[in-house]
């Protein structure tokens, strides 16, 4: 569907230099702060207090607005892309960021809908719902009376995205000179392709289209449905969902958290195995419990599309760790971008897998794992880097990066909510009636109908 097929708005808002000259002005300082503090380290033998130095680049981080935070949130979930002293910091930055003011919404909504924008819903909430990252949600109610969330993109997104993905190669490109364990290049451009789509509002509708299409049969998870007419390049208008925080569950019966963990376990993985498509953000904020404990699933700016080779590779190594079969393994591996593997890097693979897929090998009622120090796979993560840089290293593909963040951070909401599910019957069931081709067929005919094109 085309903005003017939507009724919306077409209101680009171009990169500039001038605009990331003043953004990189905004970081530059605590970036170059880093780069000293860990160069002098390096060579010159300096001595850093690393969870010291972590808790001031936290809050260095914590009052920005926009990418940067953002990506600091991915890079917190992604496995050894960071030292474990930072990770632990970063996990502490929320995407509740203090909202912009009515003075900003006011101009953005006239931008977006025109003067006499307010003539067009019975009521706009001037204070925030919500506040992230990139924007923020005002809820507000239509003339026809259907209650919506009204998603604002802030000012100058495209010119910070290009400003803060820079400061992400300096900043990895750092910690690879302090640490070579994993090569972070395709970490980065898988980074940097999610975050110019979650800038493209009109395309996140459509990823909203599709996961209502996807998940239609299910009962138990529900979908916005986009507002055409009051939807732009940098305004998105849904149905609101109304629910409750999942933090808001941890000390719910135990049988209500279990029908929780298995309705969201549904809501991600169902389009996965069914289409290839996986919702790239498994944060807390991006969706909430209804009614009966079903799942509201939101924000669909991060949306990843995989070949069926990428989900059947995922099949295949389970099979394998079933089976203790190295070369099944190897196959699968390589099915996801994997190469030149040796017998040791092999085995460090199968380390990391066997923590990740174990859950759906017990065929036992049971909880996702355990945290350590307040992080899912902590100690197991720990060991692989070590044996990693013994190793001399991996590189890891695209396509990996967040397929594996999904997991683990699905893995933390299970863990916070105590959950015993017998994961191995769950997955068995999604599984059992996989074909690549039948997978290829529903993916391509899906995809066309909302005009998504295959991630990059």
């Amino acid at each position: 569907m085309t903005k003017k097929e939507r009724g919306g708005k077409s209101s680009p808002e171009k990169s500039s230099f001038t605009r990331r000259v003043r953004r990189y002005a905004k970081v530059s300082t605590t970036m170059t702060g880093l780069a000293a503090r860990l160069a002098g380290q390096k060579y010159l033998g300096f001595d850093i207090n690393k969870p010291e130095h972590a808790r001031q680049l936290m809050e260095s981080l914590g009052d920005l607005k926009g990418p940067l935070l953002k990506i600091a949130q991915l890079l917190a979930t992604i496995p050894e892309a960071l030292p474990q002293e930072y990770v632990r910091e970063l996990q502490k930055l929320q995407s509740h960021a203090p909202p912009m003011g009515w003075p900003f919404v006011r101009r953005r909504m006239t931008a977006e809908l025109g003067a006499g924008w307010e003539r067009k819903f019975r009521s706009f909430e001037k204070e925030a719902a919500a506040a992230a990252s990139l924007g923020q949600v005002h809820r507000a109610v239509t003339p026809e009376g259907a209650d919506v969330a009204c998603k604002l993109q802030y000012p100058d997104m495209e010119s910070a995205v290009v400003a803060d993905l820079n400061q992400l190669k300096m900043i990895l490109a750092l910690f690879e000179q302090y640490d070579r364990t994993v090569s972070t290049s395709e970490i980065q451009k898988e980074i940097a392709a999610r975050l110019h789509e979650e800038l493209d509002y009109d395309l996140e509708a459509r990823h909203m289209q599709l996961y209502g299409f996807m998940l239609k049969d299910e009962e138990n998870v529900h979908v916005p449905e986009i507002v055409p007419d009051l939807s732009t390049d940098r305004l998105l208008t849904a149905t609101w969902l109304e629910g409750r925080e999942m933090m808001g569950f941890v000390k719910a019966p135990q049988e209500q958290r279990n029908r929780i963990a298995l309705n969201l376990f549904r809501a991600w993985y169902v389009p996965l195995y069914g289409y290839g498509v996986i919702h790239g953000d498994p944060h807390l904020g991006n969706y909430s419990v209804g009614g009966n404990d079903s799942i509201n699933l939101m924000d669909f700016g991060c949306v990843r599309v995989f070949p069926s080779r990428f989900v059947g590779g995922v099949i295949t190594l389970y099979h394998a760790l079933q089976q203790d079969d190295v070369d099944m393994a190897v196959a699968a591996y390589e099915s996801w971008g994997f190469k030149d593997m040796s017998k040791q890097l092999i085995e460090v693979l199968n380390m990391w897998a066997r923590f990740l897929y174990g859950p759906v090998l017990d065929n036992k009622v049971r909880t996702i794992g355990v945290v350590t120090k307040g992080i899912y796979g902590r100690e197991v993560a720990h060991k692989v880097h070590q044996e990693l840089r013994k190793i001399g290293g991996v590189k890891l593909p695209r396509e990996f990066v967040f397929m594996d963040r999904a997991a683990l951070g699905l893995g933390s909401v299970f863990l916070h909510l105590k959950s015993e599910v017998n994961w191995y019957k769950l997955f068995n069931e999604l599984i059992a009636d996989f074909d690549a081709e039948a997978l290829d067929r529903r993916q391509k005919k899906a995809l066309k109908k909302y005009n998504i094109p295959v991630s990059s």
